[in-house]
Formats: structure tokens, C-alpha cells, sequence
């Protein structure tokens, strides 16, 4: 197990990413609320009524349910801009302009948030990974929440966040999300921080990192691609970035959201678990849209990413304390050549003997106390 020592430089690390440099000063003046302030906007919840694949709507569920229970937990946030003006979004098969449950906002995004914890203990954001939401994180939050003030978010296009078409607003590249990022953790983090961020989004957040070191406390990354193998998408991802096909599959609740996550790991997911993850594909088509153009860009872009963020956590200048969690389980990433990686560069390795690809989901509370342990050193 290696130990992470600090090692200073002056050398920059942000050219190292493609794509264009992160925008800070138009991006931080466009953020419109904060979690607790007095200016955050609150939204109601989505209407159960959606507008599937077929525009035709439907029930989602009559009475309690456990999506209902999550998204009281929560709050919406609104940050980073919609760029451009087009009406109404419609979708890419027929051109039907799409009902209200897919349209997202005009001016600035709307963001799934769920806090843990008092907003006066060091600050901890949770990033899920592709596929899956913030209520991956449920059981790691109250964990966190003892001794830190824990946020989770939806990405857009997943969750309870806004899911824009592409061309609407936001086009789900790799550099978009980067940006979004950006504007996000102005909003809900202004101050230090750790981040917890798990599978494919890792690059991103590392491309994020590496423009702002000096409010990072710790990175922590779980199942990350790291190594070359890892830089291309296992075959239940990629097959919704085919033509047509992609669009059709994408729509299946079952096969977007419960095997794209069963298959990735261990984990037996629970029929009112998997009624979470389905419910923004059976209430609005934008979901599985969204999902289709997510895995087209990371098919596209994933490789250049992830050589990147292997360079900026070699890189002599990187000084961010930096542990990797590892779900030993993983079907989708291997294990091969990980240890060799923390080890060359005094990153912190932690084995998950038990926990697959999505570790929150095999080994919640586990993973918590990990977690609490580490950044436990560096707050």
C-alpha cells in the first residue's frame, strides 16, 4: 500500500487536458444560488406524469414511494449557464417537440442536491459515476455527516437534475461537464474542500482539480480509469452510442439503469432501489436522450481524458493528497496495473475486497468510514 507524499513544483498542469481552458470568471458570475443561503432557489418535485419514449405519458407510481422519499432529502440548485436560445427541445428520431418533464431550464441549469451534516464542518462533495445518480450515495451520506458537511449531486442528464437535449443547451461533451463542474462547486462548496468522485466522471473531476489545487483538502477516487485498458467503455455503455439502436436502448428503464449497474459489480439490487434509478427513463424521454449523448461522448473523448488525468497525477507539480479506493469486484475496469500506478507516484491505494465497480452501492458504509478516515488527516 503505498503513502501519499507531498511533491512540490512550479510546473502548471492544466494544458496537459484537451479541449479549451476552463472559464472561471464568466462561469462564477452566472452561479445564481447556494445550499443554506438565502438566495438558493427551491423547485418543486417533477410531476409523476412523464412523457416517455412514446410521448404518450404515464404514471410512475401511485402512493410512497422510495423516489419520492430521496428527493425530499433534497434541494435544487441552479448553476452554470444554458447557452444559446432554440424553443422548445425536440426530440432527435421524429422532431416532436417533448413534453414539460424534458425541458429544462432557459437560463441557468437546475441541480439535484442532497446535504449531510452541519454547513459549518469541513466540506466533502460526492460525485457519482456513468451511470448512476447522488442516490448511490445514501448510505455513505450520514456516515459523513457526524464529523462533515457531505453533498451529493445528480449530474445533468441524470437523476432529478435537468437533462437538456443536445443542441438545447448543453451538448454532454467531457469539457461541458468540466465547466459544469466548475460552476457547480462554486455554488455549493465557495471553500476548501475534499471531492469523492467514482468511475468514468474521475477524469473530469481531475481536468476540474487541476485548475484549482488550492482548494482541495483530498481526491479521492473510486474505480477510476486509470490505466490504458481502462480507457474505452465496456460493451453496456457502449452499445447506447450507436446509431438508432443507441437511441431505442436507451429508453429501456431496466436496460439503462438496473444492468447497466448489476453488471458493472456484485451488486443485487433491491426492487425499490431499482425503482430510483428507473424513474427518470419511464417519466421522461429526455433521460434516456441524454444518456445516448453522454455515451457517444465518452466514447469519443474518454481516451484523451483519461491519458490526462494520468499525466496530471504523475505530474511533479500535482500536491493534492490523492487516495484511490479499488472495488476488487470490478467486471467492467481491471485491477492489472493500478498498485504499479499508486505505488510509482505515492498515491494511497485502498482495497475493496467485497465492492464492485460502483463501491457506494456494494459497501456503502464501509466506503463511508474509509472515506471519514482519510480526509480525517487532511481537514
Amino acid at each position: 500500500m503505498a503513502i501519499h507524499v507531498g511533491i512540490s513544483s512550479t510546473c502548471s498542469l492544466p494544458h496537459l487536458f484537451p479541449g479549451p481552458r476552463l472559464r472561471r470568471e464568466k462561469l462564477g458570475l452566472r452561479c445564481r444560488a447556494s445550499l443554506g443561503g438565502e438566495d438558493e432557489y427551491l423547485i418543486d418535485a417533477p410531476e409523476s406524469v412523464g412523457d416517455g419514449f412514446a410521448f404518450s405519458g404515464g404514471k410512475y407510481a401511485d402512493g410512497p414511494n422510495r423516489s419520492d422519499e430521496w428527493f425530499s432529502q433534497g434541494k435544487m440548485i441552479k448553476a452554470h449557464p444554458v447557452y444559446g436560445k432554440r424553443g422548445k427541445a425536440k426530440e432527435p428520431i421524429f422532431g416532436l417537440t417533448m413534453g414539460s418533464s424534458s425541458q429544462s431550464s432557459a437560463d441557468v441549469f437546475r441541480w439535484f442536491c442532497v446535504e449531510a451534516g452541519s454547513s459549518s464542518n469541513p466540506s466533502v462533495v460526492l460525485i457519482h459515476g456513468f451511470p448512476s445518480q447522488a442516490y448511490s450515495y445514501r448510505k455513505v451520506l450520514p456516515i459523513l455527516s457526524e464529523g462533515y458537511h457531505a453533498t451529493a449531486f445528480d449530474w445533468l442528464g441524470f437523476g432529478f437534475s435537468d437533462k437538456p437535449q443536445p443542441k438545447y443547451g448543453f451538448d454532454y461533451t467531457l469539457d461541458e461537464y468540466a465547466s459544469s463542474l466548475e460552476s457547480l462547486i462554486d455554488v455549493i462548496a465557495p471553500n476548501k474542500l475534499s471531492l469523492v468522485v467514482q468511475g468514468y466522471f474521475a477524469p473530469v473531476a481531475v481536468k476540474y482539480v487541476s485548475y484549482h489545487q488550492e482548494k482541495l483538502r483530498h481526491l479521492i477516487l473510486i474505480n477510476p480509469p486509470i490505466t490504458e485498458k481502462h480507457a474505452k467503455l465496456p460493451s453496456t455503455l457502449s452499445l447506447f452510442s450507436n446509431f438508432l439502436l443507441g437511441e431505442i436502448f436507451s429508453q429501456d428503464p431496466l436496460r439503462a439503469s438496473d444492468k447497466a449497474l448489476t453488471s458493472s459489480g456484485p451488486y443485487m439490487m433491491k426492487e425499490e432501489d431499482a425503482m430510483v434509478y428507473r424513474r427518470p427513463y419511464l417519466t421522461s424521454g429526455s433521460s434516456g436522450f441524454a444518456l445516448n449523448a453522454i455515451s457517444r461522448a465518452m466514447k469519443k473523448d474518454l481516451k484523451a481524458y483519461v491519458e490526462a488525468m494520468k499525466v496530471t497525477l504523475a505530474d511533479e507539480s500535482w500536491k493534492i493528497p490523492t487516495t484511490i479506493c479499488w472495488g476488487m469486484r470490478d467486471r467492467w475496469l481491471g485491477y492489472e496495473g493500478v498498485k504499479d500506478f499508486c505505488e510509482r507516484w505515492n498515491h494511497k491505494l485502498v482495497e475493496l475486497p467485497m465492492a464492485g465497480h460502483h463501491a457506494q452501492e456494494d459497501c456503502g458504509e464501509e466506503l463511508g468510514k474509509v472515506i471519514t478516515k482519510i480526509i480525517s488527516k487532511s481537514c
